[in-house]
This record gives structure tokens, sequence and C-alpha cells, in this order.
């Protein structure tokens, strides 16, 4: 398995402490604070260890609290809050300092038969077609700001296709909608809950940037201060995440200094997997501060 990829796979496979009480390392991927898909992905892994074998997870709720830090572990404290006939539902709270950085309430139901539909998946063009996000030229790296170098530069265990290009340089407002499509980078295990893990860990990627593509906002251009507050996920359906998955993404509003974005994933058959939705604090900086 590539070494990028392995690494993260080694990141959700968490020390058990107690029967319900984990461990999970961090690692700094060039954000300021722990990349908040990290700690969804490793509460998620928590909370799917304690649930009956054969139950996936179908949705879950979470909060950031507080910033993570990178450089201490991350403890996350399960509660088997039900296991009934169908469902399972389990609370993690994940503790750092002494403190509660973030929660999350997730679903567990046994594989069960009924009606289905979903929406069309968007008409975009195929991933081999499109540039790859982790390989932006020196020209236009050599001018960005140090903090979003430093996160761009670095090796990362996925692969991202965008079909809209943004400028990074010199963003224009535009529509609060995009598509990318992304995968891992190696083949990964068989491994159903592995794969929603890690499925949890990359949607929190592209998210609140939705939101601010209608006022030309970017961290990288240090014009905002953003940062997720909270996270929903619905797993409709299996998916692979070492195959293409395309992330449809659209903000149907932002006030209050804070945004709203929404997902689909699916897969590149068109069938949909899954389903986000988020919040995050966008606070625009005035030119000069």
């Amino acid at each position: 398995m590539d070494a990028r990829l392995e690494e993260l796979v080694r990141l959700l496979d968490l020390e058990r402490l107690e029967d319900d009480l984990f461990r999970g390392e961090s690692r700094d991927i060039g954000s300021p604070q722990v990349f908040g898909g990290q700690v969804l992905g490793q509460a998620l892994r928590a909370a799917s260890a304690t649930v009956p074998d054969g139950r996936a997870v179908h949705s879950l709720h979470a909060y950031f609290l507080r910033r993570g830090d990178f450089n201490m572990p991350i403890v996350y404290d399960v509660d088997r809050s039900r296991d009934g006939e169908s469902f399972s539902s389990r609370r993690v709270t994940a503790i750092q300092h002494g403190e509660q950085i973030f929660n999350l309430s997730a679903s567990f139901q046994k594989p069960q038969a009924g009606v289905e539909h979903q929406s069309a998946v968007p008409d975009v063009p195929p991933p081999e077609t499109l540039h790859d996000a982790n390989n932006l030229p020196e020209s236009i790296l050599s001018r960005l700001p140090e903090r979003a170098r430093r996160f761009l530069e670095r090796s990362r265990p996925f692969e991202f296709r965008p079909v809209q290009l943004e400028d990074w340089l010199r963003p224009e407002p535009s529509a609060a909608a995009q598509q990318i499509w992304f995968r891992a980078v190696d083949r990964l295990p068989d491994e159903d809950a592995l794969h929603r893990s890690l499925l949890a860990y990359v949607s929190d990627y592209n998210l609140l940037n939705t939101a601010c593509r209608p006022h030309a906002l970017s961290p990288w251009r240090n014009n905002v201060i953003t940062a997720s507050i909270d996270h929903a996920m619905w797993f409709h359906r299996a998916a692979r995440v070492d195959d293409w998955l395309l992330y449809s993404t659209d903000s149907p509003s932002a006030s209050g200094a804070r945004g709203f974005a929404r997902g689909s994933l699916y897969t590149r058959e068109g069938v949909l997997v899954a389903s986000t939705a988020q919040e995050g604090l966008m606070r625009p900086i005035e030119p000069g501060r």
C-alpha cells in the first residue's frame, strides 16, 4: 500500500484502552489545528468498534467544540446509548488536554431490504480529463501565502480532481456550487467499516469553501476566518474510497458569519452513496487587519 495511505489507515487504527475508551494519534496536515476529518473518522471508528457485527453506520451528527492540538493524542469515550433489534446508537466524546474538543452521535443498522430511489448524478467530465489538484505548478505555489503553500505542498493520501478550476491568486465571485472527483491513492482492504470511516474523513474537504465562492473569500488569501462548527453525514449505500467518487456540493445560505453547505457523493456509475451537510464559521477579515 502507498505509504501516505498506509499512514492514514494506521491513524484510524485506534488503541483500545478499555471496552469503550480509545486513544488516537494526531497528524499535522498543514492546517493550523487538527483536521476536522481526522477527528470525525477516528470518532466513527471508535463507535464502530462497539456495535454488533453486521451493523453499518447510516448517519452521524457531530459538533466541533475546540481546536484540536495535532501534537497530542486524542481520547475517545464511547457511550453505548442503545442496541435495539435493528439499530444501535452511540455517542462519542473526544477529549484532549482534559477538555471536550468534539462530540458525535451515530446510528448503525443491520442490513435490511426496502424501496429505493435517488437523485441523478450531475453531468460532469470524467476524472481522467481533469487536472490533479495535488500538483499545482510552482508558478502558482510560489505566490501563495506561506500557510496555503504549506498545506498544498504536503503529500496527501487522496487524489483530487476539481471540475471547476479555481484561480488561487485572483478568485472572482462564482456560483455557490462545485464538483470534485477524489479517490484514495492506492488499493485498500475490503473492510466496509474502514471505507465508511475514510469517507467521513475526506467528506470534510471542500464543503465550507463552497459557501465562500460567491464572495471570493478564501483562507489562503487571508481575507476570511473559517472553521467547521458541525458536520452531518448519511450513508445510503456501501462504497469504496479507492474508486473514483464525485463530491457535488452547494451552499444555499450564508448569514450571521456562518456558511452552510451540503454535499452528495456519487460513484462513477452514478450511484448516490452518501450525503453531507455542514455549517461553519465564515468571518470576513477587513483589509489591513
